[in-house]
């Protein structure tokens, strides 16, 4: 098994500066090489169907710099100083641990793999980028000693022994392997990569799904609720991002009036970094105590909403008329739905929710929310409404529950596969009811 801890440090004012040169070191290195490769592959590949080789002539074709051949730069690299002409620094590689220098060459190799191959699961990612001082923030010590961690420090070479904050202790049986020094608006931190061989890495997950083990989530952006689940509860939100908009504003707007690289403008950076640093880590922590809340309910089995967030939170498409005037298409109104779907963070909530549940030997299974807030859980009755209707009344038996639950005890029942089998012919709603148990009875059992 492998984890990651993650302990603040607290460096003195002669090894925060020892930290930043390491980081500029190693900004210029990736800068450096991902040039190089993305020269290599500008100038030795050209379309047939759009340059004439004769009067556009191809460069002299050169090998790939591959992984092997950027590695056996550094120790040339590192002989002597190297001038930067844009800033007129002189820069000595020599003065990072080789580990880190390393790391950076195979940090630049992956993230440009990744572009022209794509990741395992198929998808391409954008053009590597150049890194700024401000995006660069962090280098790895690829191998961990015994002796690097001495009572509450650390020992990092080339820059010293650093006090470390143990808000927990290390595990007994696990070995640190990898150490992510990284710089964060509130100060320095240290991701120690940790693993034990002899225990697992996943629990094996043999429980059956059922009416009793299980629960259905409802994703809900009403009010100020967060979740719903079958078992009538609503989950409260935090709503970190809008809480803290009218502070970022006033931040940001006191910002644009200053002077570009003065120091006022540079301490309103730092005040605004922490602010949005404050609502990530609240609604990171809101996610770990409402995943952790579900379960304790002693639940193995969680349905969940399989949501394209992403077509959730993209943009209308503009709207032209014959004359080429751009006519209303109502993006006004979905800017908002689109800050309400990205301050509440579902897919993380969700990858949290497998991580917490994953330990505790239970899982998540996503499912299609198709037709769930409109068939009726009680009887397999079709009652349409709209998003604005917030109570689910059905006339055929008589149910009043609030909409979003309803909508979460059919997840459930698709997870469990009794969800009634659902067509649409000529524009009109079919649904082919089976003899199935119906779990909103169970739900009116326990309440």
């Amino acid at each position: 098994m492998r984890v990651s801890y993650q302990y603040r440090v607290k460096p003195n004012t002669e090894q925060k500066v020892k930290l930043n040169h390491v980081r500029r070191l190693c900004q210029y290195l990736y800068n450096k090489m991902l040039g190089d490769k993305l020269d290599w592959w500008e100038n030795n590949r050209c379309a047939v169907n759009s340059c004439s080789i004769i009067s556009c002539p191809l460069p002299k074709f050169r090998d790939n710099p591959n992984y092997n051949i950027h590695q056996e730069l550094l120790p040339f690299l590192k002989k002597d100083l190297i001038f930067v002409e844009w800033s007129g620094e002189l820069l000595d590689l020599s003065s990072v641990y080789s580990q880190v220098l390393q790391n950076i060459i195979k940090r630049v190799h992956l993230a440009f793999d990744r572009y022209i191959k794509g990741c395992k699961n198929g998808k391409r990612s954008g053009k590597p980028r150049f890194k700024s001082e401000s995006s660069f923030k962090s280098f790895t010590y690829t191998q961990i000693l015994d002796g690097w961690i001495n009572g509450n420090r650390i020992k990092l070479p080339k820059i010293g022994e650093i006090d470390i904050i143990l808000h927990r202790p290390i595990p007994d049986g696990f070995k640190v392997k990898t150490c992510i020094v990284s710089k964060k608006a509130d100060g320095w931190y240290i991701t120690l990569s940790l693993e034990d061989t002899e225990v697992p890495s996943e629990v094996a997950c043999d429980v059956i799904p059922t009416v009793e083990n299980s629960t259905g989530i409802d994703a809900v952006l009403k009010g100020d609720t967060f979740l719903a689940t079958s078992e009538s509860q609503l989950v409260p939100s935090v709503k970190a991002f809008r809480t803290n908009q009218k502070k970022l504003a006033q931040i940001s707007e006191k910002k644009s009036i200053k002077k570009k690289r003065s120091a006022s403008r540079r301490k309103l950076t730092l005040k605004e970094a922490k602010l949005h640093q404050k609502i990530a880590r609240s609604r990171k922590d809101h996610h770990f105590k409402t995943s952790h809340q579900l379960v304790k309910t002693k639940k193995k089995v969680f349905f969940l909403e399989d949501l394209n967030l992403f077509g959730l939170t993209k943009r209308n498409k503009p709207k032209q008329d014959n004359d080429g005037k751009y006519l209303p298409n109502n993006q006004a109104q979905k800017s908002g739905l689109n800050k309400s779907w990205l301050d509440a963070g579902f897919g993380q909530f969700g990858d949290i929710l497998s991580y917490v549940a994953g330990k505790a030997g239970g899982q998540v299974i996503r499912v299609k929310p198709d037709y769930t807030s409109q068939i009726c859980s009680n009887c397999d009755e079709y009652c349409p409404k709209a998003l604005e209707d917030r109570i689910h009344s059905c006339k055929a038996c008589n149910v009043e529950i609030d909409r979003d639950i309803n909508a979460a005890i059919n997840i459930r029942r698709v997870g469990l596969g009794v969800f009634p089998t659902i067509k649409r012919r000529r524009g009109k709603l079919i649904i082919e009811s089976h003899d199935s148990m119906s779990t909103f009875k169970k739900i009116q059992e326990l309440t």
